[in-house]
């Protein structure tokens, strides 16, 4: 089963959890779109509370605790048997991260709308401002169903396998760094942006364009892949795309934020 759905998939399925996962580093709140307009019938689920625990060494979006992200789905009414739609305006890059949290503590059934809010609209689809009346779901949460990486593990795959940074280009070279306190790269790392990832349209490329992109940074079957980011969501979204190419990869979800909180790391530019 693809991790993508189209609208046509999604009207398929009849019984849905859909859920609104847009956010904006910096702002403006993700709710505050959400409270804009929707797909019918959509819970807001957020980044910062529902998808990760507080910041801290482990990074900026580091992995929820089994119970918080149990308590966050049920809330949002996830259920184990019922499928998962998650959706948001930025290519799926936020989106991906819910996909990969879902999957991660142990959902079968989570699938990215492919082209997000704008393929609903330009389909010429209303949306809805009212929050939906969610009946709580019976989510059980059971970590472990997708692999990751330690930073240790993270540094030794940039030379034992392949290593894909997620970030634009200039960060992974060190010559903007807007958030975190050092700029570069993890050494031996691949710049491979997750915009590479998309056709114009914002949709994913078909499975076989993703999987010469990806062979170009020396990920085919039987390699040992990874990848990073700033802070573990773009990187899921570079983890999805691998997916959709049939080619397995870890997440490391403390990524460069969490690289850059031992000193002792080492640093790379260029």
């Amino acid at each position: 089963m693809s991790p993508l759905i189209t609208l046509a998939g999604l009207d398929a399925l009849r019984d849905a959890t859909v859920l609104d996962v847009r956010w904006r580093l910096g702002g403006p709140p993700g709710i505050d779109l959400y409270r804009e307009g929707h797909l019918p019938g959509a819970a807001y689920c957020d980044l910062d509370t529902d998808l990760a625990a507080p910041p801290g060494g482990d990074g900026r979006h580091p992995l929820p605790s089994a119970a918080g992200f149990e308590d966050a789905m049920r809330r949002l009414g996830v259920d184990d048997d019922r499928p998962v739609v998650v959706y948001d305006d930025a290519g799926s890059t936020v989106a991906a991260r819910a996909w990969w949290t879902l999957r991660y503590f142990g959902h079968q059934d989570v699938r990215v709308l492919d082209g997000g809010l704008a393929a609903w609209t330009e389909a010429g689809r209303p949306t809805a401002k009212e929050a939906p009346e969610i009946v709580p779901g019976g989510f059980t949460a059971r970590p472990g169903a997708m692999p990751v990486l330690t930073a240790d593990q993270a540094g030794a795959l940039a030379g034992d396998g392949v290593l894909l940074d997620a970030r634009a280009a200039a960060r992974y070279r060190g010559e903007v760094e807007p958030v975190d306190p050092v700029a570069g790269h993890i050494p031996g790392a691949a710049c491979a942006p997750t915009t590479d990832n998309l056709g114009p349209d914002g949709r994913f490329l078909p499975p076989e364009e993703l999987r010469a992109r990806f062979r170009e940074l020396g990920v085919t079957e039987g390699v040992a892949a990874g990848a990073y980011c700033g802070s573990g969501v773009t990187a899921a979204h570079q983890v999805l795309a691998l997916e959709v190419a049939g080619l397995p990869a870890a997440l490391y979800v403390g990524s460069w934020s969490n690289w850059v909180a031992d000193p002792a790391r080492p640093v790379a530019t260029g």
